[in-house]
């Protein structure tokens, strides 16, 4: 089987797995794919679908645009700016997994409100964890928000 035109793709997985101290196997049950899909993945014998990328970047917590542009999904001087501000966000120590998506989600409507393309595969998990109702001075839930009339 001929190696596919997939860049540096399955040598930066391997490096991401390896770095993560994941077997080939362990990583597969985590994002949801077979050990032999992986494995040809790593080898560049395939080339997975954005929404493979994607459960494999969230198993190894990283960025699945990296992956995307990696892949050739993405145009990586095109989508460098969007790319390098969403990277930003995430990687921000100061700020809870909440607050990372909600920014994300923000920045992703002034996109789509200016009239750029969201190349982004996993739009909806962000709206999964979306900020939920306020909270008190402890942290736990203030109760259900109640709106003005």
């Amino acid at each position: 089987m001929a190696s596919l035109n997939v860049g540096n793709l399955g040598e930066y997985l391997r490096e991401q797995r390896r770095n993560a101290q994941l077997s080939l196997r362990q990583l597969a049950d985590a994002a949801g794919v077979s050990n032999p899909y992986l494995s040809q993945i790593e080898r560049g014998l395939r080339k997975p679908s954005a929404e493979v990328l994607q459960q494999v970047a969230k198993a190894l917590r990283i960025s699945a645009e990296t992956l995307y542009v990696r892949a050739g999904i993405l145009d990586a001087e095109r989508d460098r700016d969007e790319v390098e501000t969403r990277a930003v966000i995430l990687a921000d120590p100061t700020l809870t997994e909440r607050q990372k998506q909600v920014l994300l989600q923000i920045y992703e409507s002034f996109r789509k409100e200016n009239g750029f393309e969201i190349a982004r595969a996993d739009t909806d998990d962000a709206q999964d964890t979306a900020a939920p109702g306020p909270r008190t001075a402890d942290g736990s839930d203030a109760g259900p928000q109640q709106s003005a009339s």
